[in-house]
């Protein structure tokens, strides 16, 4: 049971994090007005989606550390940036570290087995 709420918290971050990705670079508060090409940072948090839905704990492992850089990232707007790109970076950090934290305690709890 709780195994399956951490993997349900996982996929939500997870999906969370790539929508607000792509509205934060093409409508909320873009580099450039009009939108910017770094809406395409979400690309590699889209390629590990389809193995985090099915609980498959080789992509869950791999894409807990990709999800660090997108902790930095929001690290680094976050104190860069003011207004509304501040407060999306804040999100981009609380969505990574939960993203995070799910995984771990997920691959915690379910030791050797690959579903949750």
């Amino acid at each position: 049971m709780v195994t399956r709420a951490l993997h349900r918290a996982a996929c939500a971050a997870l999906i969370a994090l790539i929508v607000l990705c792509v509205a934060w670079e093409l409508w909320l508060a873009p580099l450039r007005a009009g939108g910017s090409w770094l809406a395409l940072k979400a690309l590699p948090l889209a390629a590990p989606l389809p193995g985090v839905l099915r609980a498959r704990r080789y992509t869950l492992q791999w894409s807990a550390l990709l999800v660090l850089a997108y902790l930095v990232e929001g690290l680094v707007r976050l104190i860069s940036e003011s207004g509304a790109a501040a407060a999306l970076a804040a999100a981009e950090i609380a969505l990574a570290l939960l993203y995070f934290a799910a995984v771990f305690a997920w691959l915690r709890l379910t030791g050797g087995r690959s579903t949750g």
